[in-house]
């Protein structure tokens, strides 16, 4: 049996082993416990567990005396702008982003419409382990409701950060992979509203993976495949809860998704109104980085995960941020990764640079990353450490966030996952065998 993985974001497991409904039912009980007045949101991605958990967490979060807008089949940027727009206490996303078909996971927002900082999600995670909840009395049962479009107010927010009547002019024939996922219900009907001749692949949200649902060259063969065959300009490709995008070039070569976030920043640093400081996080590419420093601005890096982003970003007063995962951050939009904005404001670049993804891609400054991952204990990490930073005296050490070495044309990091019982090890150098002996150095120290 895997164990439940439990972090201040949220949780996931496998169902029928260690998510089950009574798990799901006292996590958002806990939850529920630690919320300002008003309606809870819930929304879900497609796969084939999500209307069981809906039926529990609805059930529970109106046991505890809430109201609940049911957003059902919605992406995870979708149900961060849907909290703010409707002005609910939270919202509970059923997703385990791109983990294998038996996984499910609840992730946790605030009433400001992103992911709990990383206080407050571990205040809810020992109020779990504590079987804190609310329950109330028969009287004061909470009622629910189906909010009939989830969709339209990030659709809107979307738009109004691109040059809407230049793309429709363009007419630029795209595919969408959303392999099942959440992806398609807002993505097929944004990238229509941008004039787009659109391909789908796995547009019907049922969970029916049909690629590993993590968005990697591997896994997304086929997809480039589809994309060269039907003479698409560029190939978007999502994860199942669609708050990442990896990206094919219109040769059918996978751009990837590091590339995602560098063309964003790009497009980000060439206007007045979002040139300014960005965000990213230890284990992204120094790409963004780099764009950032040609344009004359900070970048500054956080720990990973979208909430530590999030609060670098508010803190820097950054215009812009995002992870190397493919998860662009536009705060116009909301301080949630986006598949919906990488879209967007890739085809926007694409439009006023009459420039292709390849193109584009080859544009930017060039490094190369490697990310590899070990079945370890997190309890080995500590010594782990003190021999990488014995072996490498001359790396500049932060240990904010795991352990990152860095060099002034080269990076490591190494740190425990938050999302599933692995040890990754992240390097970036000037070539991949650099950056692969990075890793392997510090496999071998385990």
């Amino acid at each position: 049996m895997s164990k439940l993985i439990i972090s201040v974001s949220g949780l996931r497991g496998i169902i029928g082993e260690t998510l089950t409904p009574v798990v799901a039912a006292r996590f958002v009980a806990a939850f529920a416990a630690h919320l300002p007045a008003g309606p809870v949101v819930v929304g879900r991605d497609g796969r084939s567990s999500g209307p069981m958990l809906r039926d529990t967490i609805v059930a529970a979060l109106r046991a505890c005396g809430r109201d609940v807008i049911d957003a059902d089949v919605a992406a995870t940027p979708t149900i961060g702008v849907l909290v703010k727009t409707i002005g609910a206490a939270g919202a509970v996303q059923i997703s385990a982003s791109h983990n294998p078909p038996p996984y499910n996971g609840i992730k946790l927002f605030g009433s400001d419409g992103r992911v709990l900082d990383a206080i407050t999600g571990a205040k809810i995670r020992d109020a779990y382990h504590e079987e804190t909840a609310a329950w109330t009395s028969f009287d004061k049962i909470g009622n629910a409701t189906v909010h009939d479009d989830p969709h339209e107010a990030h659709l809107q927010a979307v738009l109004a950060t691109v040059n809407v009547d230049a793309i429709r002019a363009a007419k630029h024939r795209v595919l969408i992979d959303s392999n099942h996922g959440a992806g398609a219900l807002l993505g097929v009907r944004l990238l229509e509203a941008l004039g787009c001749d659109v391909v789908t692949f796995g547009a019907e949200p049922d969970g029916q993976f049909e690629h590993v649902p993590e968005p990697t060259e591997e896994n997304l063969a086929g997809i480039s495949d589809l994309v060269r065959k039907n003479d698409c300009v560029v190939g978007f490709c999502q994860d199942p809860d669609a708050d990442r995008l990896a990206l094919i070039d219109g040769n059918g070569k996978y751009v990837g998704e590091e590339y995602t976030l560098a063309l964003c920043v790009r497009r980000a640093m060439a206007n007045e109104d979002t040139r300014g400081p960005i965000v990213i996080n230890g284990a992204t590419s120094s790409m963004s980085e780099r764009v950032a420093a040609e344009a004359g601005v900070a970048a500054f890096r956080s720990a990973v995960g979208e909430a530590n982003v999030a609060d670098k970003m508010i803190a820097e007063k950054a215009t812009y941020g995002g992870e190397g995962n493919g998860g662009p951050i536009d705060p116009r939009v909301g301080y949630v990764r986006d598949s919906f904005v990488g879209m967007a404001q890739v085809l926007d670049l694409m439009t006023s640079t009459g420039k292709p993804v390849a193109e584009l891609a080859a544009e930017l400054p060039r490094f190369a990353i490697v990310k590899d991952k070990a079945s370890v204990s997190a309890d080995g990490l500590p010594e782990l450490f003190a021999k990488l930073k014995q072996q490498y005296p001359e790396a500049n050490v932060d240990e904010g966030d795991g352990l990152r070495l860095a060099w002034p044309d080269r990076w490591l990091l190494v740190r425990g996952s938050n999302t599933e019982p692995i040890v990754r090890l992240i390097a970036e150098a000037d070539s991949e065998s650099q950056a692969q002996a990075l890793c392997d150095a510090a496999r071998e120290l385990l």
